[in-house]
């Protein structure tokens, strides 16, 4: 699971950035950061490094959490949830692109999967700073 100093940044990223939006967020930001928090978690479960093919439970995984980020930007009344939508899809899309076999290296599809899990949770940190200021401004906020 980890085996290198960058793994364990990652997870200390994810970790911080959820407790944060668990913490200080708004409805929208608890759902977001809960069932990405729990996707991850899900999805260090079941990855297997048997193989470099498609991994369907992962891409299971992948496509509930893009319907939970599709209700999300249908519902809630925030931005960020449009840009975490918009990279979950490019996770599900390279897991098509393994699908289809189509001749893209597989250190693509790790690439991509990586820095759109840091770019989700850093549209979850933003959403929720904004969500926490917003009730801090009115007064909501008892801290």
């Amino acid at each position: 699971m980890f085996e290198t100093i960058a793994a364990y940044v990652g997870a200390a990223f994810m970790v911080i950035v959820g407790m944060f939006a668990l913490l200080k967020g708004g409805e929208p930001e608890r759902i977001g950061a809960g069932a990405y928090l729990f996707a991850w978690f899900a999805s260090l479960l079941v990855q297997s490094n048997a193989g470099l093919g498609v991994q369907w439970a992962m891409f299971a995984i992948d496509v509930a959490v893009l319907l939970v980020f599709i209700a999300m930007v249908w519902k809630a009344p925030r931005s960020w949830p449009v840009w975490a939508c918009a990279m979950q899809l490019l996770t599900v899309t390279s897991h098509i692109m393994l699908m289809l076999k189509l001749p893209t290296p597989i250190s693509a599809f790790y690439t991509v999967v990586n820095m759109t899990g840091y770019g989700i949770m850093a549209a979850i940190a933003i959403g929720t700073f904004w969500a926490w200021q917003e009730r801090r401004a009115i007064g909501a906020d008892a801290d």
